[in-house]
């Protein structure tokens, strides 16, 4: 027998040994419902770090790809945001439906192996239409949150349920922070180095799930696939039902529609007004991940018991307001940092605002009424992108009456307070209904 031929036998031989041990590892950890509970965190944590990592570097990339400055690239940029929101609504209740059908399992490994495509996508793309068609590949797959809270619901009991649930805004403050600040350290490797990080992520967090996460749902629970029950729009139909609530829905949409002017172009106007690196937006984004966790996982459960649910909201939207205002007219970058603080305190206002509206309708409807909310922030990220960054390439264009990069800052705050004027103009009226006649 020649060498060449032994060294293949052995290198068959060894492979088969550790397919055998890897199975035993599958079946050994498929088991274990910790390690299960542990997959859920991580992917969780990678799916906000995955977009956070690539936040700060979207700018100069769009712009490269497109030879263009980086504010007449913000519009390119909100589109890429839309399209996954879109997809996202679109495709969310469809992806949730067939987990219900075919099992968790499959949807979730199926959600991160798309996850890290798109990521590959945004690496490789020449041009800036792979960087679109990546969006919508992560958009249609990308129900990871939808099919996780699932599979928590499945495995929990009565006593471990708010906790494990709780993981979910624990991953979401930790993402954010981590995110932002690792893409920005990684940008200095080159501008593409956070994407490849971000599919690496995904792909080994794929492959870690394949070993250690066994199914939740079992065969009898399972149903059909109904395209009725995959409705996205179903939800909004909750506010036809409860047109009582329908002023405050509109509070909270204008709420979420105002912070897409952080969300969608804190980025692009950094860069552009205050010469920002990458590695300084990333840091800039872990503060405000900072900061929001601090607001809502320990102020919000001191101050909001003591000033109650209106006098909160009335305080956290003019702090939004005010904090959006001033954004407006900074002209130093260390003002931004400064401004975050009265912005961010403003989150006081959105756990107090979800409470009066689950105080209009009744215990059995309460599910219905938080997918309805989640609704509205959906169309918010749809809506609000291409409304934000328009304004900001248009006001720092030559077409613009006025050089202001801080306009859509200002739409922001106008519409923080006309949240406010409805929010009152509502409990007002409720007010003078249940008033008790002399």
């Amino acid at each position: 027998m020649s060498q060449k031929h032994a060294c293949f036998i052995l290198f068959d031989a060894n492979t088969k040994r550790i397919f055998r041990q890897l199975c035993r590892i599958h079946r050994s950890m498929a088991t274990s419902k910790p390690a299960a509970i542990k997959f859920i965190f991580i992917t969780l944590l990678i799916d906000i770090m995955g977009w956070g990592l690539i936040i700060p570097v979207m700018p100069d990339l769009i712009a490269k790809l497109k030879n263009i400055p980086v504010n007449e690239g913000s519009p390119y940029g909100a589109w890429l945001i839309s399209v996954y929101a879109i997809t996202q609504f679109l495709f969310a209740p469809v992806i949730g439906n067939l987990s219900d059908k075919y099992g968790r399992r499959p949807v979730l490994l199926f959600s991160l192996l798309g996850f890290g495509i798109d990521y590959l996508f945004l690496a490789l793309a020449p041009n800036y239409e792979l960087l679109f068609i990546g969006r919508i590949i992560a958009g249609i797959t990308g129900a990871s949150f939808t099919t996780a809270s699932a599979y928590i619901a499945d495995i929990s009991t009565e006593e471990t349920r708010a906790k494990n649930f709780g993981m979910i805004g624990a991953a979401f403050g930790v993402g954010f922070i981590i995110g932002p600040a690792l893409g920005g350290l990684l940008a200095e490797w080159g501008i593409r180095a956070p994407f490849y990080a971000a599919a690496i992520l995904c792909l080994l967090n794929c492959l870690y799930g394949y070993f250690v996460l066994p199914e939740s749902l079992s065969l009898e629970n399972r149903r059909a696939f109904h395209w009725k029950r995959a409705n996205p729009f179903g939800a909004l139909q909750f506010l036809k039902k409860n047109p009582a609530i329908g002023g405050l829905a509109i509070s909270f949409f204008l709420i979420y529609l105002a912070a897409q002017a952080v969300q969608a172009n804190w980025n692009f106007f950094t860069i552009y007004r205050f010469q920002w690196s990458n590695g300084m937006v990333g840091i800039s984004l872990a503060v405000v991940g900072l900061l929001v966790g601090l607001v809502q996982a320990g102020l919000t459960r001191v101050i909001n018991p003591r000033l109650g649910n209106e006098k909160s909201i009335y305080i956290g939207l003019f702090l939004y307001s005010f904090g959006l205002f001033l954004f407006a007219f900074a002209w130093e970058g260390w003002m931004m940092f400064v401004f975050l603080v009265p912005y961010c305190l403003g989150g006081i206002a959105g756990p107090a605002l979800q409470s009066i509206l689950a105080g209009h309708v009744p215990p059995n409807e309460q599910g219905e009424l938080q997918g309805t909310l989640t609704s509205l922030m959906s169309l918010t990220t749809i809506i609000g992108p291409p409304i934000m960054n328009y304004l900001f390439y248009y006001f720092t264009s030559n077409k613009a009456p006025v050089h202001f990069p801080g306009i859509s800052f200002l739409l922001g705050s106008v519409f923080m307070l006309l949240s406010v004027w409805i929010f009152w103009k509502v409990l007002t009226r409720e007010k003078k209904m249940v008033r008790v006649p002399r």
